[in-house]
């Protein structure tokens, strides 16, 4: 190859990779400059910026950086200059015209900023993706009131916008402080997009974080229902504001008189009812669940809405202290109605279940809940989730009578069958449970380890719960006595021997004084006390572990409990704000911090019967 032609192809390649080189000495430079810049090292950045700048190709990597240091520098000027380049050489160049509007409002020429910011906002008006850049940006740089104005103007210009631009707007009145406006957006946006509303409900909730922002957005919606009684998607969200109030009665109301009004079927009445019942609002479930029960007798909910009504009233009852047996029995021979009218269909077969284990725990016939849990294991129709839930039942029953061995036989039994399911963790659970009544705390230990990550919140957290009550208080390659003693009040509770459990537990307070297990004993004589109806010796118990044990970690268990006794049982109302209101300001991140706000609101007189 003769010299002339090597020459030409070697400048052939130093031509195509000319750019390469360039580009990577670039980057060196733009990372060098970065670091300059983070550094404080003002002076040396700027060099390189001022260089990088001259090529269009770096602007997107260089700008924010170069623009605030020069802004830091003062150096208006140059800012100008270079924002001005890059306005002239783009077709789209909103984001550099804000800029250059800041770098006015910097420099205290307020009428020129404000007269750039509203010839952008002009220009951006007609075109939805320019409105929606610029009032990012705006939102960016916190000039909230400029980005709504963005959206008002293209509200005002656009013919037929593709959208409302009500949830941006309301997201910009609730950072200003506008309330009224915001919720007066969500209204519109639920009234143009009713398939979104969930969209909208999530928003809410996120912005509704306060009692006095709900309470002003009841009102409003309240208004607004009334004003517009036709308009389904109102009151729907008018229901899902009591349900986030935990307001269950009042939630009832309003579906009731959407369901008359629009002649639905009872669903929604007997989803709100459920989560009334989950929610311990047993009083509310009765009164939902009588409804359905009257207004809907030939549909096929009417058998399941008996048994959820009967369920509520057994839950009543059973914690409702002392527990009346009479009502006990009242509850059987209402299942047992039941059972005759409904013969062999799921509800009826469920609520022989329910009847089983009040013949087992309050009546103290154990042998007659033997018969009907039997009875439910061996019958075909039976399905098998419930003969699952039988068979627990009936393990639960062999713990009363003292034969561990055939309990824990059962709840393997259902643990095996329904592996990787809710149920089978429920059995899992009492597996646990019988291993830490018997003082095997290693063992249950295991099972708890794979509970606590349990698919169900409720089992994860009675999962979580026992494990740091035997983490904290045993050592679980030793014998601990104490630990032990615990564990063995605690089935003597589960065998309904209270009167035993009490003097256990007195004892453990005089022989192992300021140990560990202390707060639990006292919380547990608490509950003990409530159970036996006698709620100022609970009191008592629960002042010791508030005044004694404050950050501990049962201390907003007995602070509300303590709050809810002189609420429901002493009929000291006046004492019980007070306690909700202190419960309130000290443990804002408690489990039971919509609870106590709606008992409180309920005794100040918010919410109407």
């Amino acid at each position: 190859m003769c010299i002339s032609t090597w020459r030409k192809k070697f400048l052939l390649l130093l031509v195509m990779f000319l750019p390469i080189i360039s580009w990577a000495q670039d980057r060196q430079d733009i990372q060098l400059a970065d670091e300059y810049f983070q550094r404080g090292d003002l002076a040396k950045a700027r060099q390189l910026y001022d260089e990088l700048a001259d090529d269009e190709a770096n602007v997107a990597l260089i700008h924010n950086n170069y623009l605030n240091l020069l802004i830091n520098q003062e150096d208006f000027r140059a800012a100008e200059r270079y924002l001005q380049r890059l306005i002239r050489n783009r077709a789209n160049a909103e984001r550099f015209q804000l800029d250059l509007a800041q770098v006015y409002a910097q420099q205290g020429e307020t009428k020129k900023a404000d007269k750039l910011y509203n010839e952008i906002i002009e220009a951006a008006a007609k075109n939805n993706f320019k409105t929606h850049t610029v009032a990012q940006q705006l939102m960016a740089n916190r000039l909230y009131e400029k980005a709504l104005r963005t959206y008002e103007r293209a509200r005002e210009v656009q013919p037929n916008p593709d959208e409302s631009y009500s949830l941006q707007m309301a997201v910009l009145y609730n950072l200003l402080g506008q309330q009224n406006q915001m919720f007066e957006e969500y209204f519109r946006y639920i009234r143009q997009q009713p398939s979104r509303m969930q969209q909208a409900k999530n928003m809410l909730q996120n912005a509704l974080t306060e009692p006095e922002d709900l309470q002003a957005f009841e009102a409003l919606l309240f208004e607004r229902v009334q004003q517009e009684p036709g308009n389904r998607q109102f009151s729907d969200l008018l229901i899902w504001l009591h349900l986030q109030q935990k307001n269950f009665y009042g939630a009832f109301v309003q579906a009731r008189a959407l369901q008359k009004r629009f002649k639905d079927g009872p669903e929604q009445l007997m989803e709100i009812g459920q989560i009334a019942l989950e929610n311990k609002d047993y009083a509310g479930a009765i009164k939902i669940f009588e409804y359905v029960n009257t207004a809907f007798p030939e549909l096929p909910e009417h058998y399941l809405a008996r048994r959820y009504l009967i369920l509520s009233r057994e839950q009543l009852v059973k914690t409702t202290y002392p527990v009346d047996t009479l009502e006990i029995r009242k509850l059987i021979h209402d299942y047992q109605q039941l059972v005759n009218e409904a013969e062999n269909n799921p509800t009826a077969i469920d609520a022989q279940n329910s009847m089983a284990m009040l013949y087992a725990f309050y009546l103290d016939e154990k042998a007659k809940a033997t018969e009907i849990l039997n009875m439910l294991i061996q019958n075909p129709r039976t399905p098998a989730r419930l003969r699952g839930q039988s068979k627990m039942a009936l393990g639960d029953i062999y713990l009363l009578t003292a034969e561990p061995w055939e309990a824990t036989l059962l709840y393997s039994q259902v643990e095996k069958a329904f592996k990787d399911d809710p149920l089978g963790y429920e059995a899992k659970l009492r597996n646990a449970r019988l291993s830490y009544f018997k003082g095997e705390f290693g063992l249950a230990q295991g099972h708890l380890d794979v509970l606590k990550e349990a698919t169900t919140r409720e089992i994860a957290n009675d999962a979580m719960a026992l494990s740091q009550l035997i983490k904290n208080n045993s050592y679980l390659d030793s014998v601990d006595l104490p630990m032990q003693r615990y564990a063995n009040s605690e089935l003597l509770l589960f065998q309904n021997k209270k009167k035993e459990a009490l003097e256990e537990l007195d004892a453990m307070l005089k022989e192992y004084a300021n140990h560990s297990l202390t707060d639990d004993i006292l919380y547990r004589q608490a509950n003990i006390y409530v159970e036996l109806g006698e709620f100022q010796q609970a009191v008592d118990k629960l002042n010791l572990l508030v005044d004694n044990w404050s950050s501990d970690i049962l201390a907003d268990d007995a602070w509300f409990l303590r709050a809810r006794l002189y609420e429901e049982y002493l009929q000291d109302h006046e004492t019980a704000k007070t306690q909700y209101t202190e419960f309130l300001k000290r443990f804002p991140g408690s489990v039971y911090v919509a609870e106590a706000r709606k008992r409180f609101r309920t005794l100040r007189g918010d919410f109407a019967n």
